[in-house]
């Protein structure tokens, strides 16, 4: 897929000396779902709003479908729709009228097919004449959306979607995004949500105190830097590794049970060897399981080892 927004070496540095963005360096594919991990304070929404022309970067330099943000901001401009992090939304304003009014600040003549079509599209269409005030949490969510998809967007930005939602509307927000991607809009979402990226991103970027730590395919990070582990149950639960068994690097795990982390990637895994060593020192297999290194898990180290 050819690249629809390409970043090139940004910097953002404000008034007080703080740098927010550190050459960071990015490229996004017309079409997929990236989601961009970090924690707060990290650079996410600083990324996000200087791509969308909100904030003025320092230096570098940001295309969006070959438009330059700076030297051509309203083409730029143009292509992109934006969900805020926060419900900035007309409380007594009428749903229709909210998505309308958004439409012709980009310049664009009526068109109520297109916001009918996209109403319907994110389950609005219903409340299209009830005032702002009058919905949901979740369903606000969807009306600012509406409004960012009123122009027909060719790249969405998602700027934490389904912060303070509960794990329903999360899912059913999933949903929604999934259908804006079959109809070819390329999505990036900021996310504090581990299970969200894993649930529907092609790529996940993780990005820590400005700068971008990798940008990499969902399924290969979790393959090249997943490890997996094989929780022992013993046929009488231990309450220490065992004498003899020090060269496994064994952990305890819950309810008296070992748990041995390797490397998927490894030519051996030494779980034979390790079997054998158990049977050796005399204890008896109850049961074994293994399960693989989350994102969560691999983000978390990550972020770790860059504060180090």
């Amino acid at each position: 897929m050819p690249d629809i927004v390409s970043i090139t070496d940004l910097t953002k540095t404000y008034g007080s000396g703080f740098q927010a963005l550190k050459s960071v360096s990015l490229d996004i594919r017309a079409g997929e779902i990236l989601a961009l991990l970090g924690p707060n304070g990290a650079g996410k929404t600083t990324l996000i709003s200087t791509v969308c022309g909100i904030t003025r970067p320092t230096s570098g330099r940001v295309t969006v479908g070959g438009h330059d943000i700076l030297d051509d901001y309203r083409a730029a401009r143009r292509l992109i729709g934006l969900v805020p992090q926060e419900i900035t939304l007309e409380p007594f304003e009428r749903v229709i009228n909210t998505v309308r009014f958004s439409r012709g600040l980009f310049g664009l003549g009526p068109d109520d097919a297109h916001v009918e079509r996209v109403l319907r599209q994110l389950s609005l269409w219903d409340k299209k004449d009830s005032k702002v005030v009058e919905l949901s949490g979740g369903m606000k969510r969807r009306v600012l959306i509406a409004k960012a998809l009123s122009h027909e967007p060719r790249v969405l930005f998602l700027d934490e979607p389904t912060a303070g939602v509960d794990v329903e509307l999360r899912k059913d927000m999933w949903r929604v995004v999934a259908d804006l991607k079959a109809d070819g809009v390329t999505i990036i979402l900021t996310t504090h949500y581990i299970e969200e990226a894993e649930a529907i991103a092609d790529r996940i970027g993780i990005i820590a105190k400005g700068e971008i730590l990798l940008v990499e395919d969902k399924a290969a990070l979790l393959k090249r830097m997943g490890q997996k582990q094989m929780v022992i149950e013993l046929q009488s639960p231990v309450n220490a590794v065992p004498d003899g068994l020090g060269d496994f690097d064994l952990d305890l795990g819950p309810e008296g049970t070992l748990v041995y982390t390797y490397d998927t990637r490894a030519n051996r895994t030494g779980i034979t060897k390790l079997l054998s060593a158990l049977s050796g020192a005399g204890l008896t297999l109850r049961d074994v399981q293994t399960r693989q290194s989350s994102l969560e898990d691999i983000f978390v180290n990550l972020v770790k080892e860059d504060a180090a």
